[in-house]
């Protein structure tokens, strides 16, 4: 009996200790667990802010004896300008294009990780050796230089200067229901005033239904529902890590934050 109750204690410590910390402070710096939630989703995830931006980038011709598999370890071949000090390209491929859902404008496409390789040798065709595959790697899949890297030790949680709202419009991992430490990007981006480290709160929209008394239509209010925060900034377009939820999240649920300055 002793044995069986000092293994559910370990046991429970162990998953009190998997259990995420509360919200970051504003003015603190971001937790381990979740600085490390960030990394991992930025190693696949990339957004670019014109579909030209990776239609005009290196491509690859071919793979190691007219394969395209690119498993780890072959050789493939690619043509454009490529920069032989750059030690290490990511490869993609054209994914999700993103516009905004009230005025249709382009907001920047999703550019879906294939994986990794590293510069060999340069010419007319370069020489690049595979390191990492998701999957199969294919002629035309695009080349790109890594963005540059995100101090998020440094990144200090802060609410936005100015009122900023915005909505939901993609969870990149392909989940209808969002939840703690899950990224999702925003319909907003530098241009509209977000930074990393900016703190929003997540509202669901109250659904309207019929008052059965008078038979006419009624608005359940909005409620804040999480809070996230914006780790990556493009032009159009940012990606924010969900820090709390008190309900399930969706895409299309809106983000905001009050105007501080008043």
């Amino acid at each position: 009996m002793r044995k069986s109750l000092l293994v559910l204690l370990l046991w429970a410590q162990a998953v009190v200790a998997q259990v995420p910390a509360s919200n970051p402070q504003v003015g603190q710096p971001l937790a381990l667990h979740t600085q490390q939630a960030i990394q991992r989703f930025l190693l696949h995830n990339h957004i670019l802010d014109t579909p030209q931006a990776l239609d005009s980038a290196p491509y690859i011709v071919a793979a190691d004896a007219g394969r395209v598999l690119g498993a780890n370890g072959e050789r493939v071949y690619a043509r454009g300008g490529l920069d032989p000090s750059v030690q290490s390209y990511g490869i993609f491929r054209r994914g999700k294009v993103y516009t905004d859902p009230d005025s249709q404008e382009l907001l920047g496409i999703h550019a879906d990780d294939i994986g990794t390789a590293r510069f060999v040798t340069a010419g007319d065709v370069s020489t690049l050796g595979v390191q990492r595959v998701t999957q199969e790697v294919r002629p035309g899949d695009r080349l790109l230089s890594p963005p540059a890297p995100l101090d998020l030790a440094s990144l200090v949680v802060q609410w936005p200067a100015q009122a900023i709202a915005g909505s939901i419009i993609d969870v990149p991992r392909g989940v209808t229901q969002i939840g703690v430490l899950d990224a999702v990007t925003l319909n907003k981006g530098r241009r509209d005033g977000l930074m990393e480290g900016h703190l929003l709160a997540v509202v669901k929209t109250g659904e309207t239904v019929r008052d059965r008394v008078t038979g006419a239509p009624v608005k359940i209010p909005d409620e804040t529902a999480g809070t996230l925060l914006v780790f990556r900034t493009y032009e159009k377009l940012s990606y924010g890590l969900v820090l709390s939820a008190s309900r399930s999240l969706a895409v299309m649920d809106r983000f905001e934050a009050p105007d501080r300055t008043q």
